[in-house]
């Protein structure tokens, strides 16, 4: 196939290699965000797939293509996590070894799955874009076939096949919202889709941190950005490959655009009320129809592309997730230095519905006056409707507080 000729029956053929290897996970309906969009919104969960991820989809289609020779001299990958798993266990089902380069860094649960599926793991840079270029050094010097994450006709083809069953699953589906990095899945379910139902609109989300498809559709062609910063690895790429850019340009109706904060909101929503576990990455499309819910055409779906998340980092994405939503509050005020005025202080926030999470006293700060201390108090409330009231009634009641977060 030559550039940006991805087909339906490219797709329609993946999707028959791949009937024995991935799984056809569910939709799963979400309350919540219906009430937003008022009407039907479901979840791709795709983050409940073999390796955790769409990953495995391109990469068996791609590493089933080679021919026998080429799958005996090994497959080279470069990525964060989710590609890297999937290319170590195609290759595994595919009787062939695979060298996975990652960037320093990457995530601990990532790279102990991908030596579990068989990979040879080696580190190099601090980005995908770094370990990319160790990877494709690596398939000169030694014959190893590089497979790339996204920026190959047979991998699009195969992340097609989420298009396919969406479809199937969903028919009278309107929108379907698809977290974008380098542009495979997005550029391999908006061929699948518009082939069979041109009307639905596919819609690509990226992390603001990260996004270098807005530039590039407006340039007309992949543009490198100087920098990233998000907390999504699985779709922080620097420039869009050139195969799924020319398919995304031509056939899918937008790329938007989510903060940080959004993204740990979508995470904090999935895991409280769809009981999902989901990566930052896997939860852009989620975090685009909470910012702007009455944009999307019900019925929509929300691809959740990943679920692997290093426990840590969930516990700090939690946490943020949380202050984003107004549920932490942090505060300084001062109090009188005397018996009984902390504990007058506690009762109105017990009036109040305050959860006091952790208290400090500080007596030595210079700006303090004589008989004064200063309190500071990390609090849980309900949101930022209710962080509002409770500093409100703090003021009435005498207080000054400093809100430093919620």
């Amino acid at each position: 196939m030559s550039m940006a000729t991805v087909t339906l029956d490219d797709v329609e053929r993946a999707r028959e290699q791949l009937a024995d290897v991935a799984r056809r996970t569910p939709l799963e309906g979400s309350r919540t965000l219906s009430e937003k969009v008022r009407g039907p919104v479901q979840f791709k969960c795709e983050n409940l797939q073999r390796t955790g991820s769409f990953k495995i989809r391109g990469a068996y289609v791609r590493i089933a293509n080679l021919d026998p020779a080429e799958r005996a001299h090994g497959v080279v990958a470069a990525s964060a996590g989710n590609h890297a798993q999937g290319v170590a266990l195609a290759a595994s089902l595919l009787d062939s070894k695979s060298t996975v380069f990652m960037p320093e860094g990457a995530p601990l649960p990532k790279v102990a799955a991908t030596e579990a599926y068989g990979a040879h793991v080696r580190f190099a840079g601090r980005t995908v874009d770094e370990a990319l270029v160790a990877a494709r050094a690596f398939a000169a010097e030694t014959g190893a076939t590089f497979i790339h994450p996204f920026d190959h006709p047979d991998v699009i083809a195969g992340q097609g096949t989420v298009g396919l069953e969406i479809i199937e699953q969903c028919p009278e589906v309107g929108t379907i919202v698809v977290a974008t990095g380098g542009g495979g899945l997005l550029a391999g379910i908006t061929v699948a889709v518009k082939a069979k139902r041109p009307d639905v609109r596919v819609i690509g989300v990226q992390a603001a941190g990260a996004a270098a498809y807005p530039p590039s559709l407006a340039a007309g062609e992949p543009v490198q950005l100087a920098g990233m910063s998000t907390m999504a690895d699985g779709i922080a790429v620097g420039r869009p490959g050139d195969v799924p850019f020319e398919l995304i340009a031509h056939a899918a109706d937008e790329v938007r655009v989510v903060s940080e904060e959004s993204l740990s909101k979508a995470m904090l929503l999935l895991l409280e009320r769809a009981k999902m576990v989901v990566e930052p990455a896997g939860a852009a499309g989620v975090a685009a129809i909470m910012d702007d819910p009455h944009f999307f055409d019900a019925p929509t779906v929300a691809v959740l592309s990943g679920g692997n998340i290093d426990p840590l980092l969930m516990m700090r994405m939690i946490r943020h997730g949380l202050v984003a939503a107004g549920r932490f509050l942090a505060m300084r005020l001062r109090i009188p230095d005397r018996p009984g005025a902390l504990a007058e202080l506690l009762a109105e926030l017990g009036e109040a519905d305050a959860n006091v999470m952790d208290i400090e006293h500080l007596w030595t700060r210079p700006s303090l006056a004589f008989g004064e201390v200063e309190v500071a108090l990390q609090l849980e409330t309900r949101g930022i409707a209710h962080a509002e009231t409770l500093i409100s009634r703090l003021r009435a009641a005498g207080y000054q507080p400093e809100p430093t977060s919620y």
